[in-house]
């Protein structure tokens, strides 16, 4: 494992970083890049003057030396800030942009993953991973660049002007810089690692937070507050346990880097000395030496901090680069067959299924449903009808046999084609913060006002928002919280409608509906179903009877099929479970 971890620092986020993050934008950094180097000769301006300053102008006492000097040391303070200001508005300005771009492209990347991806990573991860991970990758662009790429240039050149002044001294001063730089690589390669530790880690806290705040409800309700907060605790302190270790690590190199710079100016304070009492160093080249080994040696101290933000930045981008490899539904080179007009017939041809491998779900499943039919099916809890349901949406892919619509193989299909005309209502009757209008729109973006209200009247959603003062426009908070369980199936039952789908995919439709709400919506079933291919998952007896075909499953293979009174006639299966709910 963490040697594939090490391929994918030096390779896939290197790549990614030259390829897509620094090519494209090659001529704003060459700009950049310019404007770095004005800043940092400018920069360079007042120590290579102190010699000339000492050694000549005050040794001379020529006052208009002094003024030329003092012109030259100010327009390049003035350009320094100058270029200062442009960089930031320049570069950091654009590695926002770039963060921003990239949350975009691995958001829409994650919305096309297969269904099998969320079904196993919690939601809070993959939010983490789509805001978190792509930040550090600012100092790609922005402040770390510039930090290292300006203060490279400054150390080069004011190498060459120590090089010019003692080549000695130099060596001296360049004897604890080679220790630093030592020091630092070892403490950057158990960096990176840590780094990326620390974003699953933080993935994993966000993931769990986000599920319990989403279940408050289930938390409180079964007294669980004091379990949540040890597991967050126990999340939050890995991560204090990772973010001391890079602390311990980055002051580490900071104390030695000042440890080691200290002994350079001790070395270059007793040569260039003893160089002056020989007669062999004037006084202001013994100056200019010292402000210049500052120059060299202040980027090689920033090192610790621009090596920090390097490696979070590669860290989050091996992460980045990691998910965005992850295949997309539509990437299967089988995907080719764009869905025409569907007319209703779907077939399931000796389908198996498995979540995880030996463990089947789906055992052999067989049944065609003509255009227009409504199939039932039911079952114990656990049997496979909710599986089956996900098959016919091209949720998930068979391990064997095939899932047919008008003679089409889904497995075949470019799945937008396909799902554009169907139209499902789910168990969990998931509804989005927001309005019951913007709701119901999400099915049909550019649907008129009267069609949101007809679709609304079919499935007695306006039976209740009659008595809200916004009407529809009413807000319904965080997955339809205010709303009660009957009026949040009402909701997405409307939503289904206003789709106005060929393929219709009812998972528990009326499961959660009280006796009074159930009679409404089972008025309303009639328009949804009419003219529609329907899979409809349901306990209810109402719902079941008027199904042109019934299946019974049982430990993934349909153990009984056939109508309600041929069912019943059989005295099996359907004859028990009908029995019981109706409490014959």
């Amino acid at each position: 494992m963490a040697e594939t971890k090490s391929k994918k620092i030096s390779g896939a986020s290197l790549r990614h970083a030259f390829h897509e993050i620094i090519w494209p934008r090659r001529k704003l950094i060459a700009i950049g890049l310019g404007l770095i180097l004005i800043n940092r000769l400018s920069g360079l301006v007042l120590p290579a003057s102190t010699q000339y300053l000492i050694d000549d102008v005050a040794s001379a006492g020529s006052l208009d030396r002094l003024y030329g000097l003092l012109a030259l040391v100010a327009g390049a303070v003035t350009v320094q800030a100058i270029t200062s200001y442009s960089l930031v508005r320049l570069l950091s300005v654009e590695a926002q942009n770039l963060i921003a771009q990239l949350r975009i492209q691995v958001q829409h990347h994650v919305l096309r993953l297969p269904v099998r991806v969320f079904d196993n990573t919690k939601s809070g991860v993959l939010v983490t991973r789509i805001m978190d991970d792509v930040e550090g990758v600012r100092n790609l662009v922005g402040t770390g660049l510039v930090q290292l790429v300006g203060g490279t240039i400054t150390a080069i050149v004011a190498f060459f002007f120590l090089i010019r002044i003692n080549a000695i001294m130099t060596a001296l001063a360049l004897i604890p810089l080679a220790g630093f730089g030592f020091v630092s690589a070892q403490a950057f390669r158990k960096l990176r690692p840590a780094f990326r530790e620390r974003n699953i880690i933080r993935s994993e806290v966000t993931g769990r937070l986000t599920e319990a705040l989403g279940g408050i409800r289930v938390v409180k309700g079964f007294h669980a507050l004091e379990k949540e907060s040890e597991i967050f605790s126990a999340g939050v302190m890995k991560i204090f346990d990772n973010v001391k270790t890079t602390l311990t690590t980055t002051s580490l190199v900071t104390s030695l880097g000042t440890f080691f710079m200290g002994l350079a100016g001790v070395l270059i304070m007793g040569y260039g000395g003893w160089l002056i009492v020989q007669g062999e160093l004037t006084l202001g080249q013994l100056f200019s030496f010292t402000l210049f080994l500052g120059f060299l040696i202040a980027p090689v101290l920033q090192m610790a901090n621009i090596g920090t933000q390097m490696t979070e930045a590669f860290a989050g981008l091996d992460r980045t680069s990691e998910l965005l490899s992850w295949p997309e539904e539509d990437d299967d080179p089988l995907r080719t067959d764009v869905m025409p007009p569907i007319k209703g017939h779907i077939s399931f041809e000796n389908v198996h299924f498995a979540y995880d491998e030996g463990k089947p779900v789906l055992k052999g499943i067989h049944f065609d449903a003509s255009p227009g039919t409504v199939v039932a099916l039911v079952g114990s809890s656990g049997s496979g009808k909710s599986t089956i349901a996900g098959l016919a949406a091209a949720f998930l892919e068979p391990d064997e046999g095939r899932v047919l619509v008008d003679g089409i193989d889904l497995r075949r299909l470019k799945l937008g084609s396909y799902r554009e005309q169907l139209g499902l209502v789910f168990q969990s009757d998931f509804l989005f913060d927001g309005t019951i209008r913007e709701n119901l729109r999400f099915a049909r973006p550019r649907a008129t006002d009267a069609e949101i209200q007809e679709a609304s009247e079919k499935a007695y959603v306006t039976e209740f928002t009659a008595r809200f003062p916004d009407g529809l426009d009413t807000v319904i908070g965080e997955r339809g919280v205010k709303l009660s369980g009957g009026q949040r199936q009402r909701v997405t039952i409307a939503r289904a409608l206003l789709a106005n789908p060929r393929v219709l995919l009812l998972d528990e439709a009326t499961s959660s509906l009280d006796t009074e709400s159930e009679a409404l919506i089972q008025k309303s079933l009639g328009d949804l179903l009419a003219g529609r291919t329907t899979i409809v998952i349901a306990h209810r007896l109402t719902t079941i009877q008027r199904a042109d075909l019934i299946l019974v499953i049982e430990d993934g293979r349909i153990a009984e099929r056939g109508k309600h009174d041929e069912l019943m006639a059989a005295k099996g299966r359907y004859h028990q479970l009908y029995t019981v709910q109706a409490r014959i």
